[in-house]
């Protein structure tokens, strides 16, 4: 489609596609292409030692060496899919608009999942990246992904927010390979 529509091929970034960034992950090509994106990019924007945060289906926390290496990360499940289970799961409890509640401490049934799904996930990322930084050291923190901006208010570690993160390392990666 790329070919017919734009005049050139489309780039799948695989292994074998030039990256500018070591990959020193125990299976490379078992790393999927966003965080190898999200690393690529947020290396550009900010160098290293960068943690990156997305916020998407999954929930990852990968890590970027001073040297613009990429180290390996942490995946947990996203906050949508979290709750998915949960409403499937809990047959009393219902779809609530994800939002942060007026307290931490709910006062009602909505206000606690609300609770707990956004103090409880920036609680979850804070305790990640505070022991991604006891192992790299002092860090730039960056997050993105759909629900970035609802949990970096609540979050003490994330310092940055980059909503096209992604596209950046892609647009770098296809640079590096044209």
């Amino acid at each position: 489609m790329t070919e017919r529509y734009f005049g050139f091929d489309a780039l799948v970034l695989e292994p074998g596609v030039r990256t500018g960034m070591p990959i020193l992950y125990d299976e490379p090509k078992n790393v999927g292409a966003d965080r190898i994106a999200n690393a690529v990019g947020a290396y550009d924007l900010f160098g290293g030692p960068t943690i990156v945060v997305d916020f998407g289906t999954a929930n990852t926390v990968d890590a970027v060496s001073g040297k613009g290496e990429y180290l390996g990360g942490a995946i947990f499940p996203g906050i949508e899919i979290s709750l998915d289970a949960l409403f499937a799961r809990a047959a009393a409890l219902r779809r609530v608009e994800l939002v942060a509640p007026k307290n931490v401490i709910g006062k009602s049934t909505i206000e606690a999942i609300q609770s707990g799904a956004v103090y409880g996930f920036s609680g979850q990322v804070d305790a990640i990246v505070d022991r991604f930084v006891a192992e790299l050291g002092p860090s730039t923190v960056v997050a993105t992904g759909g629900l970035a901006e609802l949990i970096m208010p609540h979050s003490h570690t994330i310092q940055h927010f980059e909503p096209w993160l992604t596209l950046q390392g892609l647009r770098l990666v296809h640079e590096r390979n044209s």
